[in-house]
């Protein structure tokens, strides 16, 4: 008699997904929140910089850049759109040049696509199954989402890294290096695309699996109408 084909949960590169998206939830939501993008080195005990993220900057002391005179001076962290100290916002273009907005945005982009990923992935893992509907549908939605995550996030580190540290921005800049937030980035972009690659795969598995269920059923229809 004909073995009806039966469809299984997860596979391998399923898995391995949940796992991999898991790492890049964590790590662009820290790279995204902690201020360590680009750091001083702590050896040095003149250096006008402590560190700066995304969307902070430390300072040990900052005299105003635009400031001939040198009689403001600027010391510990603050929020980048810091409206109560006196003076800040009006060296936001200094602290904010072009490349720094584009890593912004394209790193939020990154958090954004993550975060609409990360509800998609808990219905992938906890609400649906392969007997319904949408269930490829779905994985290969948190796939392409993913992959767009992993695109901007890999945007904003390559920017932020051939921009960042060069002469000219933050002050001491021979001393300076990307600090652990930016490798963060790194990795998180690198594990978005990662996670793309391994739920496209199973997109395509479970694609397979259904069609192999829908043959075998054909089968087993016919067989039972021939003995009918």
């Amino acid at each position: 008699m004909y073995k009806l084909y039966t469809m299984k949960n997860r596979s391998l590169a399923g898995n391995c997904g949940i796992g991999m998206f898991v790492i890049a939830l964590v790590t662009v939501a820290l790279a995204f929140g902690t201020p360590n993008w680009l750091a001083s080195d702590p050896k040095i005990t003149s250096a006008r910089l402590d560190k700066l993220g995304l969307w902070s900057h430390c300072f040990r002391s900052l005299s105003d850049p635009l400031d001939p005179y040198q009689r403001r001076f600027f010391v510990g962290c603050r929020w980048v759109y810091d409206p109560f100290t006196t003076g800040y916002d009006k060296i936001r273009g200094y602290l904010l040049p072009g490349f720094m907005i584009a890593t912004q945005f394209f790193f939020t982009l990154c958090l954004l696509g993550v975060l609409i990923s990360a509800i998609l992935v808990l219905i992938f893992f906890l609400c649906c199954g392969p007997d319904q509907d949408r269930y490829v549908m779905l994985i290969r939605s948190i796939g392409y989402i993913m992959l767009a995550a992993g695109i901007s996030g890999s945007i904003a580190v390559i920017v932020f890294a051939c921009f960042g540290n060069t002469d000219g921005w933050m002050p001491d800049h021979p001393n300076n290096y990307l600090g652990w937030s930016f490798g963060l980035g790194v990795v998180g972009a690198v594990a978005c695309i990662v996670a793309a690659a391994l739920f496209l795969t199973e997109a395509n598995i479970q694609a397979k699996k259904r069609n192999k269920l829908k043959e075998s059923q054909a089968r087993f229809e016919l067989e039972y109408e021939s003995k009918a």
